[in-house]
Parts: C-alpha cells; structure tokens; sequence
C-alpha cells in the first residue's frame, strides 16, 4: 500500500479509482465494513482501492478543546488498511485553509486529483466547511462528478451503531472484551520502546517499556494478558499499565514481560495487543512477593495465550 501525504493527481496511477471517505480511527468493525466494500466494489471494476483522509483530526483544528483522544495512532491505521486490501492511503494534514474549503469545492477536488469511480462513506459522514457537506448532497452531485455514491449502513451491536466515540468509553472504562469484539481484534498500542529503571530485569520480569501519551486512550490500571509483536514474530507477554506502586516514583507508563525473548529493542517499535485483564494494579509489600504475584499472572496468562491459538 502506498501512503500519500498531500493531494497530488493520481488518476493516471490509480485509474478505476474506488475511494472510502472518513477517519476512521481505530478502523473499527464499522470502518471495515466501508473498507471491504470499497476493496470489492475496486475488484469488480478492475480498478483501485484509496482511502482518503486526514493525518490529524478535524477536531484539532475547529474546536481542540473537544478534540478526542485517539484509539489508534498513523502507523497503526496504516497497518490495518493495508490488511483490509487498500492500495493507496491518502493522509493529508488538516488546516485552517482545509477547514474553509466548500462543499462543492471538496468534491472538485477528489474529480480533479482521484477521479473516482465510486466513493464509499459510512453513514454519519459529512464533509466541506462546518461540516456542511451532507449524505444527500453527496448523492445528488456525484454524478456530475463522475462518480456514483454507495453509503455503507451501520454496523450494530446491541442495537446501537459501532463508533469509535462507543469504543473510547468502553476502553476507558475497561470494557476490554467488548472493546475487542467492536474493533474486531484486540485493542493495539504500538510505539517506540523507552528507557525504564531495569527493575524488571533484576527481579527476572525484564520489561519494555512505552510511555502513554496523552492524546491517546487507554485502558485503567491494571495486569493483562497480551501479545507482543516484534519484526512480524508473536509474542506472549504480560502488560501493566499503571506507576507500578510497589516501587514510588515511577510514571504511569505501559510495561511489557515478553515471554522467551531477550533482544534489546530500546528505540524501536514494539506491538502490543491486549487480550484479556488478570488483575488491577496493587501495591505489594516487597520484592519477593510482587516476584510470586508475577508468576500467578503469567500462568494465568497462559490460558489467554491459549485461547488466541498460539503457544509461547
């Protein structure tokens, strides 16, 4: 999958053009919905599966103090379309001269440099200044823009539309499963792993460490079970996301136990996925007894390694 970062004509690149519309944060169950039907409605035309949208939420930009904390981070969302079957993301920044281009004006633009043949939303969609672009707009116009308009209806859970605003409150509210269920994987942090105290290694627990950025949502405090990814390898790994209260001190950060792995890794990426919580977050009262704690956890951990098919 090719990543853009600007509009730049691509109807010679990517003629046959098929484009699914949205931010798609987390490229939820819903998200990938849009997604496949773009994917198949790019097959039968023998043409091209895009994605268009923004590295930075609107939100960002019109009205920060409203703006969400993200589910997934760019690496993340790339990662996922690119196993959707999409061939070519274009994530361009959204700016105040962004925010001020008319409706009309933004479906001149996607003929000018996509051409599309179809364009694919979900059902909430809206686009152009203050959002005023709507669905119906949307249907009635493309045709003079040379491309039909399939809006892909709501993916339902509990009689209720998958979002990513539902996902963030389910996460911050350690719904972990259900989460799970409406991303349709487990929940993924990936970043680069930072420096920690060590302390994990001298009590036979080495860890990864990943700091919690603020703009992103997380799951409470507490042990889970978890996979670790490294350079396409699958790991099993314990993952505790808190201060780590036995020892002050410590910022809130994310914790990784990889299991049977011992590479240096500091400063590269690392892929954490949450399967399951085993415990919340205590403060022990030494050493030894965090060491007993910690081996309960990665024998109940097994049962969730066991669960996801792999072996560690």
């Amino acid at each position: 999958m090719q990543v853009f970062s600007k509009l730049t004509d691509l109807t010679r690149v990517y003629p046959g053009a098929v484009v699914a519309l949205g931010m798609f944060d987390g490229v939820h169950i819903g998200h990938q919905s849009i997604i496949r039907r773009a994917v198949q409605l790019a097959e039968q035309i023998h043409g091209y599966a895009l994605v268009f949208t923004f590295s930075n939420h609107p939100l960002s930009v019109v009205a920060p103090d409203a703006l969400p904390q993200q589910i997934g981070n760019s690496v993340l969302r790339q990662q996922r379309l690119q196993e959707e079957g999409v061939d070519a993301l274009i994530s361009v920044p959204f700016t105040q001269e962004f925010a001020a281009i008319r409706p009309e004006r933004f479906l001149q633009m996607l003929q000018q440099y996509l051409a599309p043949r179809y364009v694919v939303t979900g059902p909430n969609y809206t686009f152009g200044a203050g959002g005023k672009g709507t669905q119906r707009q949307l249907l009635r116009e493309g045709g003079r823009y040379g491309f039909r308009v399939e809006i892909c209806p709501a993916v339902l859970r509990s009689g209720r539309p998958v979002s990513s605003t539902r996902i963030r409150r389910l996460l911050s509210a350690g719904k972990l499963s259900e989460a799970n269920d409406f991303l349709g994987y487990p929940f993924t942090v990936m970043d680069r792993v930072i420096h920690g105290d060590r302390r994990g290694r001298t009590l036979g627990f080495p860890t990864a460490n990943l700091a919690i950025p603020d703009d992103r949502v997380m799951l409470p405090n507490g042990v889970y079970a978890a996979e670790a990814v490294y350079e396409g390898m699958c790991y099993g790994a314990l993952a505790n996301i808190g201060s780590n209260p036995t020892f002050p001190g410590c910022s809130r950060r994310l914790e990784v136990n990889i299991q049977g792995f011992s590479k240096d890794i500091y400063d590269r990426m690392l892929e954490v996925r949450f399967l399951g919580k085993l415990r919340d977050e205590k403060r022990f009262a030494g050493a030894e007894q965090l060491i007993r704690q910690m081996r309960r956890d990665r024998k109940a951990a097994e049962l969730w390694w066991e669960k996801f098919g792999s072996s560690y």
